[in-house]
């Protein structure tokens, strides 16, 4: 967090200013109301075949003004920090949202802001000269390439932003916070006899650009996109059909992120379009299954001190051995439906209004040993990573393809294959899971979600677990 003298002095206003914009807004038909202000400076680098491609920097600045009435929200941005630009949004937004409604929004108690600092960095990586990215991508370009000579092509980027946020309440207080953000990303090519393939691998955090040096992480990023390359290049035809699959640890966390996160976001089942809706308390997973979503991991990618309303994020355990517990919630959400309020209202912008989203979202460690877990498969999968996916939220059915994927015969992970996809349900395949392992691993640091338009940064995480039973879809027939 950081110090409300210095937040309104960047954003040039004053506490009089914010609280005449707020008394516009804020009147007996409207619920709840805030400001949104919003400071972003960002820059990226990125390089092929060992020349820079692209290189650049954006500003930008604004504040959105938002005002609540039942299930009704009215939303207003300008780029121009004035007092004149935040009373015509002001009037705008409570213009938007006195509409007749039906007024029944259940009071909540809001969560008093508190202190924290999760990333406590004193240089962000946007005032790192670009002549120090360039040479840490020229260094991630010569170890890519010194992997293997079937290496033809390295794609490196870095990309970082420092944004500094500041909310405003009708309920009378002003909380901001300074969140960096950075993440280094490796693609290479690898070329045999014609067959050209793809590996993928990076990471990042809010955190400073010494991070990617510790502990050798540059180049463990680059030598792993090089190694899964060289890895595809001997891949066979995925089979087809039903059969036990393995999910190893740390990014196959998105599946659990797409196919049964989004389901658990407060909107979804205020509207009852999820299938998660009216089931707290009902069994919805292997009693193996305990699933969490917490924005309070230091340093993390999805870790915030405060969301983008001034709540302070949290952990939530959304399922509990196998139990609904709860849903992801916004200030809107919460109030409507009276439920506790989690700290997940998120934003990609100050042009964007609020919604529940994901912060770090993961399944915790079990007690088998992850050799164990292959060992208990005749024949079936093993799927490392992920690439793309589309998941349905109204009945959670979902297909991801594995980027990184083995076969597993007689209880060994054998032979790599590619063009592998996973389809089922996200609720029906958490039954399935008949082991979880001691393993849990948080992803690198890569993930971005996107909702409704907007695209937030995210964490994942997943110990390697089995799933009884699961449709694979493939070339060959299993």
């Amino acid at each position: 967090m950081t110090d409300n003298n210095a937040l309104l002095q960047q954003f040039g206003v004053s506490e009089r200013e914010i609280d005449q914009a707020i008394g516009l807004v804020k009147i007996p038909e409207v619920d709840d109301a805030d400001l949104y202000f919003e400071h972003s400076i960002s820059d990226s680098v990125s390089m092929e075949e060992g020349i820079v491609k692209k290189a650049s920097k954006h500003i930008s600045q604004g504040v959105g003004v938002r005002a609540t009435a039942g299930e009704k929200t009215g939303y207003a941005y300008t780029d121009e920090i004035t007092l004149d630009q935040m009373r015509i949004a002001a009037k705008t937004a409570k213009y938007i949202a006195r509409s007749p409604g039906d007024g029944t929004a259940v009071a909540t108690s809001a969560r008093t802001p508190v202190a924290r600092s999760l990333y406590p960095v004193n240089t962000p990586a946007t005032e790192i000269a670009t002549k120090e990215k360039v040479d840490l991508l020229q260094k991630i370009d010569a170890i890519a390439r010194g992997y293997d000579p079937r290496i033809k092509n390295v794609m490196a980027s870095f990309a970082t932003e420092n944004k500094m946020v500041m909310v405003a309440s009708s309920e009378g207080w002003v909380v901001g916070d300074v969140q960096p953000l950075s993440r280094l990303q490796v693609t290479c090519i690898a070329e045999d006899g014609g067959v050209r393939q793809m590996g993928s691998f990076g990471g990042g955090g809010r955190s400073e650009f010494s991070f990617f040096f510790e502990e050798t992480r540059f180049e463990h990023y680059a030598k792993e996109a090089a190694r899964q390359s060289i890895v595809a290049l001997n891949a066979v035809p995925a089979p087809a059909g039903t059969m036990d699959v393995v999910l190893g640890p740390g990014w196959p966390g998105i599946l659990l992120h797409e196919a049964i996160g989004h389901g658990l976001e407060a909107d979804f089942n205020r509207k009852k379009t999820s299938t998660f809706t009216d089931r707290i308390g009902q069994k919805v997973a292997s009693p193996l299954c305990t699933v969490v979503d917490d924005g309070t991991i230091p340093w993390r990618r999805g870790s915030l001190n405060m969301d983008d309303e001034g709540t302070p994020t949290g952990r939530t355990v959304l399922i509990e051995d196998g139990i609904l517990r709860g849903y992801i919630t916004d200030r809107l959400n919460a109030r409507l439906m009276g439920i506790p309020l989690t700290g997940n209202g998120r934003r990609e912008s100050f042009m964007s209004m609020p919604m529940p989203r994901m912060t770090n979202t993961f399944m915790l460690a079990g007690e088998s040993d992850p050799e164990d877990i292959i060992r208990s498969v005749k024949h079936g999968l093993y799927a490392v990573s992920f690439g793309g996916g589309q998941v349905d939220i109204t009945n959670g059915m979902f297909v991801f393809s594995a980027s990184e994927a083995y076969l597993i015969e007689d209880g060994k992970v054998t032979t790599p294959v590619k063009d592998a996809t996973l389809i089922g349900n996200g609720p029906e395949v958490l039954t399935r899971v008949s082991m979880v392992g001691n393993d849990l691993r948080l992803d690198e640091g890569i993930g971005t979600c996107g909702k409704d338009g907007q695209s937030v940064p995210v964490g994942v995480g997943l110990p390697t677990i089995k799933v009884d039973g699961m449709t694979v879809g493939g070339t060959d027939q299993a």
